[in-house]
């Protein structure tokens, strides 16, 4: 009886673990994939405020009611509704919302590639 107990908390520890290697592994496989940094893709969506209009885990006054909660963003499976949650998608959409798909509520802030791939990789953490 005891043995059966050790076993499954042993079973239970190794899925917790694998399941926080994987998040953090898909945080960093976007990182690579966009080329960003995700501390400073915290700091490019303050520059942005992006924080007016988003939901956004991790940015201090980032409670917008405007635009959808970027909550678990990284785990979702479509962007805007009908594009493929790729890191490369994620950070075609945030520089150029509106060349990605035109008239959407999202504006174009003028975000810079390097800001762009910063951002992704930050959205990425957030699963």
């Amino acid at each position: 009886m005891k043995r059966t107990g050790l076993t499954a908390l042993a079973v239970i520890l190794l899925i917790e673990g694998i399941t926080m290697w994987g998040c953090k592994g898909a945080a960093d496989t976007a990182a690579q994939v966009v080329g960003g940094d995700p501390e400073h893709g915290k700091g490019a969506i303050k520059k942005y405020g992006c924080a007016a209009c988003h939901v956004i885990p991790g940015i201090p006054g980032a409670n917008g009611q405007v635009g959808p909660s970027l909550e678990g963003i990284g785990g979702r499976v479509y962007l805007a509704g009908q594009l493929q949650n790729t890191p490369e998608n994620l950070r075609k959409w945030v520089e150029d919302p509106q060349g990605v798909r035109p008239g959407t509520a999202m504006p174009d802030m003028g975000v810079t590639d390097e800001d762009a791939r910063d951002i992704t990789a930050y959205l990425y953490t957030l699963r």
